[in-house]
């Protein structure tokens, strides 16, 4: 059976300005995967890369099948949700608009996805009706996380979801990570600078360095890793 997710040999530019350079990478169905590396590394453009919202080359596959020539749009209909790096919400409409814009592909179970939706983040009954703007920037996280949870996809691209953003609610959102993972078998690829947290909820993380992959392997073996620990982990 192939991966879930599958890059191979991908490279992506910004006009003349290439970011990636052949970075490849799989992510395994239901495994949570990490990618980390400093600011520039790629990590923004490799999540675009599989959303094809950047000019790409090389090979990206989902489910086995090829995402060549597929709009943003149909990649979302096949089961990959992408919360972006500042959390884009809608800010002038409610937090249950914003809900119902993310379930926009699908017909049906709309409902019960709401209430799956308030099962992981208690606050959103409460806020149903307030403005997305007026909420904190931990709350206007979560709400992406949550819009995007509404397309119900078996793969979810998080960029950086702890930016910025308290440690309480970090592990917060790490909490329902895992549990999206565990409980609903969803797939994770989430780009994070914060490799203490990431690590400790990836089953497998990839470096990158200047658009390449400079390491990769089991979070375990990368936690210990000499280069890793200097580098990322600050021990």
């Amino acid at each position: 059976m192939p991966a879930l997710l599958e890059l191979h040999d991908v490279e992506a530019r910004y006009g003349a300005v290439k970011a990636l350079h052949g970075v490849s990478l799989v992510a395994e169905e239901k495994q949570i995967v990490a990618v980390l590396g400093a600011n520039g590394a790629g990590k923004t453009t490799t999540l675009r890369a599989i959303s094809n919202t950047v000019r790409r080359s090389g090979e990206v596959r989902f489910a086995g099948k090829s995402l060549a020539r597929r709009s943003p749009e149909s990649i979302v209909r096949m089961g990959i949700a992408h919360v972006p790096e500042g959390r884009g919400t809608f800010s002038e409409l409610t937090v249950n608009e914003n809900l119902r814009l993310g379930a926009y592909t699908r017909r049906g179970g709309i409902k019960d996805d709401l209430k799956r939706v308030r099962e992981l983040f208690p606050w959103i009954e409460r806020r149903a009706e307030q403005q997305a703007g007026t909420l904190s920037g931990g709350e206007q996280q979560m709400l992406a996380m949550a819009r995007a949870i509404m397309a119900r996809p078996r793969l979810l691209l998080l960029d950086e979801p702890s930016l910025g953003l308290a440690p309480l609610i970090v592990s917060e959102i790490f909490r329902i990570v895992r549990e999206l993972n565990e409980r609903d078998g969803t797939t994770v690829l989430v780009v994070e600078q914060n490799a203490n947290i990431a690590l400790e909820a990836a089953d497998t993380a990839y470096v990158l360095e200047v658009g390449r992959v400079a390491l990769s392997g089991p979070s375990a073996d990368l936690r210990e890793h000499e280069a890793v620990r200097r580098s990322y982990l600050g021990y």
